[in-house]
Formats: C-alpha cells, structure tokens, sequence
C-alpha cells in the first residue's frame, strides 16, 4: 500500500505555526517553574546540625533552624517553636523531639532556641520573640499557615506561660505539650516521678531546722485564648491519663475515639546518660522501641485539634520514635492555623 504523507496533514501550516507560538510561552513557565531554585532561609543550610546555628542579631544568641531543602517561594509551611526543658540543651532536644526529620513530608520550618542558663525565664521571652519575628519575616507571613509551640519538660510550661500574652496570642495556633502538662484536666503525677538521685552524687548536705508547713501553691490558671492541643506523656511518668478534656468541651468535640496504637520497631535518638546510676522508669531509661496510645476527641469547632498521647513503657527523657514522631506532627499540620497570616 503506498502511503501519501500529505494525506495525514490535518491542520494548515499557517495555523499550526500559530498555536506552537502560542504554546511556547507555557512551555517556558513550565520549564521555569520546574527549574526555580530552592529558597535558602537566614543563610543557613536547610539541615544545618546543632554546630551550624543561626545568630539572633539583638541577643548574640543562637538558635537552630531546620527548613525544607526543596523549599520553594511562596510555599506554606507550618512553623514550629522546639523549647527544651530545664537542665538540657538545643542538641538534647533537636534529638527528642525531632521534627526536623519530617520537614520535606510536611513542609516544616522548625526553630529549636537555647537557654544558656538551661532552664527559660521571662528575660528570654524577647529573645523567643525575636526568633519567631525574624521567621515570620524570612517566610513570609502569608506562607505560614500554622504556627505551633512545642515544649519538653519546663519547655512546655513556659508554652503555657507564653501562648495567650500579647506577642503570641495572636500568632500560636497550637500547643504540643510533651511531658509539659496537660490542658483541660491534669493526670495525677506518678509518686516516683521526677529525677532519681545518683549514686555517685555527693551527700546531701544536712537539712535545716523544718519550716512550718506552707498551703499548697495553686496551679496556674490554664490559658485563656483559642488554640489547638497535643499532650505528650510517657506512661510511668502519670498515674493513669483523664479520660475527658474541658479543653475538648470548651471546643464543642466530640467523644474521646482511641485511634489504633503507634509501633515502633526503631528506637529514638537520645536520652538522659547523666542520670543512669541508676535511672527509673519513670525519669526514663536508655532509648527503646515501643508502643504508643492515640486518643484524639475529633469535630472540634473551626478545625481545631485536641489530643493525647501515652508512650507505653516510656517516662520522661526517651526521645521520640520514628512512627509516633510522625503521628504528632500529621495532627499538628491537620489543625486549623492562619493566625499569623491574619496579623
């Protein structure tokens, strides 16, 4: 059969000459959009490491930040605040809590500060502060679409302490609280909780005369602004975990669902080696891989998240696995956010 190749010719030459010039400008968007470079953030690598820590200009403190390496202008991001607790450090807790690990799956910019004095005070509020502006700043307000605290230990109540006073009230979408106190209804404190006295520790001095008994300090009224809430909690640390939230009333949510449990085969990545002699299940024993309880009270008003977590076999310094780590931060990001954008 003989072929004639006019024959397959379906469009004039004049016509189809036209609609390719009028492709190849989306060609070139497309091919510009594909090529856009990376955006680097404050100068600094996007997985910098403890040792490569940006510098607050005002303070002379540093701080680390963790960022997307396929960050591109103009993408929302979800922001993370990473407080430490008292007696630890920025390495301590860009390892027990490490969001950073997620921030390409979930677009996380994660800033993990430091309190030379290992423990945060209200003189370190303007340097927080300074972080989050300088953030905000770098990613654009508009690109943040939530803005979250997260706080180990003492670095969850000063979450607390911060979350609803004028700087942050209008920014904080959400507060992860691990092993830092639980909103809406406080579980009872394991009686063996706390850090366990070392063997090698030098003897207590003599104690003083015994002062006459003082009333019992009055917890700190819980925060009065709108936000959603993670409570994090290793299950020797607590007696037993509410099984109601005020905080999940307050929001109109409905009834505590139990999600299926989080394994993980893999251990985390620190723990406390200066108190093994000899540690307590409760203060935390060396990094394992474990089994954690999901409860989350879903449908609360305008998106917000409430939720608790209970690390089994877990108390209070084992960083966080692989799975749970990942569990967390996926509630985080399916919160209700834009309170920066709104500012």
């Amino acid at each position: 059969m003989k072929i004639n190749p006019f024959k397959f010719r379906t469009m004039p030459l004049p016509r189809a000459f036209a609609l390719a010039l009028g492709l190849l400008p989306g060609l070139f968007l497309s091919h510009h959009a594909q090529t856009q470079e990376p955006v680097q953030l404050l100068g600094s690598a996007c997985t910098p490491g403890v040792n490569a820590p940006v510098t607050d200009p005002a303070t002379s403190r540093t701080w680390v930040l963790d960022y997307p390496c396929d960050l591109r202008p103009g993408e929302a991001v979800t922001f993370i605040l990473n407080l430490h607790g008292g007696g630890s450090n920025t390495a301590y807790q860009h390892a027990y809590f490490p969001a950073w690990e997620l921030k390409e799956k979930y677009r996380l910019v994660v800033a993990t500060p430091y309190s030379p004095a290992a423990v945060w005070r209200p003189e370190d509020d303007q340097y927080l502060q300074n972080i989050v502006t300088t953030v905000t700043e770098a990613v654009g307000k508009d690109n943040i679409r939530s803005f979250w605290l997260a706080g180990h230990s003492q670095g969850g109540l000063t979450s607390r302490r911060l979350i609803c006073t004028e700087f942050f009230e209008n920014k904080v979408d959400g507060f992860a609280s691990l092993s830092g106190g639980r909103l809406g209804g406080a579980p009872q404190r394991s009686p063996n909780a706390g850090r366990p006295r070392q063997a090698d520790a030098p003897p207590p001095a003599a104690p003083a005369a015994t002062p006459a008994a003082s009333p019992a300090a009055t917890p700190p009224a819980e925060p009065a602004c709108n936000f959603s809430h993670i409570y994090a909690i290793g299950e020797y640390e607590i007696v037993s975990l509410p099984d109601s939230s005020a905080l999940a009333q307050r929001y109109s949510c409905s009834a505590r669902v139990r999600r299926d449990d989080v394994v993980d085969t893999e251990a985390g990545k620190t723990y406390d080696s200066r108190s093994q002699n000899p540690g307590t299940r409760e203060w935390g024993l060396l990094p394992r891989p474990g089994t954690a309880q999901v409860y989350e009270y879903p449908g609360c008003d305008e998106g917000r998240v409430i939720a608790d977590v209970v690390r089994m076999d877990k108390g209070h310094t084992e960083g966080f696995e692989p799975n749970i780590m990942d569990t967390i931060v996926s509630l985080m990001v399916s919160a209700s956010g834009g309170k920066i954008q709104g500012n």
